[in-house]
């Protein structure tokens, strides 16, 4: 079953190394007959979060969060591609992610994760985890970390490393099984309120 996918870009750095793991994903998705869309803060260029989308009147949101609120509602999940700052993630990816919240529920995410260093980001993915959750969209128990990633990653997304399109087979295996599951009970109106 195709599902649509927002692949949200947590990095806004010129020198930004996140472009190529967020290509690589959007690459092995749409593989896979998905539909799958950057949400990238570098060209949405939002402003420090001051009101949340839906604290705007009605009609009245600037036109770059309607375009995105109408976007999630739709997806049936997420893709979260996110370096490591400080053990953490990157303050543009949690400015992105904290402009909206019911249009995120019932929706799995999943979390691509990378570093320059030989942890790729795993603990940024840690502390991403509670966060997704808190907003409705649980993360899935797999991780995709690529360590090294200026080596691991060419510019047009491709692996230079084997392992990592192996390990992305399963990663997306798992992503869609709940991705489905959650769709089809959203569909038969299974949301408990």
């Amino acid at each position: 079953m195709p599902l649509l996918v927002p692949v949200i870009l947590g990095s806004v750095r010129s020198d930004r190394q996140g472009i190529k793991a967020a290509r690589f994903i959007l690459a092995k998705l749409r593989e896979r007959g998905h539909e799958a869309v950057l949400v990238d803060p570098m060209e949405l260029d939002l402003p420090l979060l001051d009101r949340m989308y839906k604290e705007y009147p009605k009609g009245t949101a600037p036109e770059k969060l309607e375009r995105l609120a109408d976007l999630y509602r739709r997806a049936d999940g997420f893709v979260i591609v996110t370096a490591e700052y400080n053990q953490s993630i990157p303050p543009a990816l949690k400015n992105t992610l904290d402009y909206f919240l019911e249009e995120y529920f019932w929706r799995p995410s999943t979390i691509v994760s990378y570093s320059a260093g030989r942890f790729g980001g795993v603990r940024a993915a840690i502390a991403l985890r509670p966060v997704l959750a808190e907003m409705g969209m649980p993360s899935l128990p797999s991780i995709l970390a690529i360590p090294s990633i200026g080596k691991a990653l060419a510019d047009d997304g491709s692996a230079n490393e084997a392992w990592i399109d192996k390990s992305s087979v399963k990663f997306l295996d798992e992503f869609e099984w709940y991705a489905e599951a959650l769709k089809a009970k959203r569909d038969a109106g299974g949301v408990p309120y």
